[in-house]
């Protein structure tokens, strides 16, 4: 993947948890405009690739720079710095108790507070968009203790919005979503990549990374399988590979986009 006008590059990545190296030797470039969605078969480093890229996960060897700037190193940026221009929505985070929507959302706002009364001058009007574009705004008074997994995932991807980065690093956006918070939290995803933003993306379902990425790494064990766009990574030949299962690859009737099939045992077969 060209590293030309990146935002955020690893290069020769290798990630281990303890003495288990589960990424090793990836290189990867997040650039400005695009949607660069991970995906592969469970425990293949997606995630830890994700975090290592947040600068959550210091690499075994390899290296993170985030424009020009070194993310790991004695001449690093300082974390603010960094949070001012990456933010990252984990698959993990708490539930705050006693504390409302609207503060959560606000909690984005962190890298842009200074002084002892922490101003913020632009702080209002993007929490206020960021709820906006995640559909929270008509709970924003409510205690985020008394909402559903659905509801709290939108919540928690209002404050990274609420950030305001260049770099957006998702892990698994629509999860806990049903079908209508799904398709609009992919239309933001988009929406965000087309005013420019780089956009990094772990995704289970194969289709969400279909409709909505410019490039496509495929992980299986911690290495790349196949990386460029979706016609050259989202393959029956490629996605079988990886995931140990057959894996019919064909258009959308409806869309046009590609659509993919995992075939069991008892699937009915293609013509």
């Amino acid at each position: 993947m060209s590293t030309e006008d990146a935002l955020l590059t690893g290069h020769d990545l290798v990630l281990a948890h303890q003495e288990r190296a589960v990424v090793d030797g990836v290189s990867l470039s997040l650039r400005a405009g695009t949607v660069t969605a991970l995906v592969g078969p469970n425990g293949s480093g997606k995630s830890t690739l994700l975090r290592s890229l947040a600068r959550l996960h210091k690499p075994r060897a390899g290296n993170v720079r985030l424009g020009e700037r070194a993310v790991w190193g004695t001449n690093a940026l300082s974390g603010k710095e960094f949070a001012r221009q990456v933010t990252l929505l984990t698959q993990h985070r708490p539930t705050p108790s006693g504390v409302s929507v609207r503060d959560v959302v606000s909690y984005g706002r962190y890298p842009y507070r200074s002084g002892w009364r922490g101003v913020d001058t632009d702080g209002a009007a993007a929490i206020r968009r960021a709820m906006e574009l995640t559909g929270v705004t008509p709970m924003a008074e409510r205690g985020v203790d008394e909402l559903s997994g659905g509801e709290l995932q939108r919540v928690w991807l209002a404050s990274c919005l609420a950030q305001q980065t260049s770099v957006l690093l998702l892990d698994e956006p629509t999860n806990h979503l049903d079908l209508r918070y799904q398709v609009e939290i992919l239309d933001v995803v988009r929406d965000l990549a087309n005013e420019g933003v780089a956009v990094g993306v772990v995704l289970h379902d194969l289709d969400h990374a279909a409709i909505i990425a410019d490039e496509v790494v495929l992980l299986s064990e911690g290495t790349i399988v196949a990386t460029g766009d979706i016609g050259r990574v989202l393959t029956t030949e490629h996605l079988s590979q990886a995931y140990g299962v057959t894996v019919h690859v064909a258009n959308d009737p409806v869309t046009g986009a590609v659509h993919c099939r995992p075939l069991g045992r008892h699937s009915p077969r293609p013509a």
